[in-house]
């Protein structure tokens, strides 16, 4: 057997990507948001995930929600422009929310201008309680105040992939979430795909795994 090639960083030289949070940390994060919701709605609740990047994590999270009946919709929007908070929706609710118990489910909070946008837009259905949750939340770009009830974990202004976060509609289905140079993604989106996916063993910021054995590489 050859032995495991290493890849420090992508085929140019450029920074390799790093683990910010292995698979066991997001499920930790998962199963303690999932108590959180049960214990605040222990009758039931309507989760509404914001498509694409959301539908991993509300994936888990409704799964790991066991002792309540949750009821799913979804939102999907379309940015006008980045930074801005005007959006276009491109699929409403079909659920009435009228009188139930709602949470906003998220991948990241990052300025607080586009989850505004559909606090309000979800408030005119009238709903009894209206919450967000959040995978991420990236407090230091915050324009809009915002108040996210549940939360994983804070980050910090860095570029984040993995578990239904992406770049140009690649890395949704990495199981982990890395942290990436956003210089190089922007330049190249494709640049770490050949890291992340590999179906060799190969290091990934100093750390050295299977990309197929399903143990989460932890810097």
């Amino acid at each position: 057997m050859s032995p495991p090639r290493r890849r420090e960083g992508t085929a140019r030289g450029e920074p390799p990507p790093r683990v910010l949070i292995d698979r066991e940390s997001l499920a930790r994060h998962v199963e303690r948001i999932a108590g959180e919701i049960t214990a605040d709605h222990p009758e039931r609740v309507v989760l509404v995930g914001v498509l694409k990047g959301a539908l991993i994590f509300l994936a888990d999270l409704a799964r790991a929600i066991t002792d309540v009946d949750v009821t799913v919709d979804f939102l999907a929007i379309s940015r006008y422009a980045p930074d801005s908070g005007r959006v276009r929706i491109l699929k409403d609710l079909e659920v009435d929310v009228e009188g139930r118990d709602v949470v906003i489910v998220e991948d990241l909070v990052d300025t607080g201008l586009t989850i505004a946008y559909l606090l309000s837009h979800v408030q005119e259905r009238a709903p009894r309680s209206l919450d967000v949750c959040t995978l991420l939340d990236r407090p230091e770009r915050r324009i809009v105040p915002q108040t996210v009830r549940y939360v994983g974990q804070q980050i910090d202004d860095v570029f984040v992939l993995g578990y239904g976060l992406h770049y140009a509609d690649l890395y949704r289905n990495v199981p982990y979430i890395v942290e990436v140079d956003r210089r190089v993604v922007l330049e190249r989106p494709e640049a770490y795909v050949d890291a992340l996916y590999a179906g060799e063993s190969e290091t990934i910021g100093g750390s050295q795994r299977s990309l197929h054995s399903g143990r989460p590489v932890v810097d």
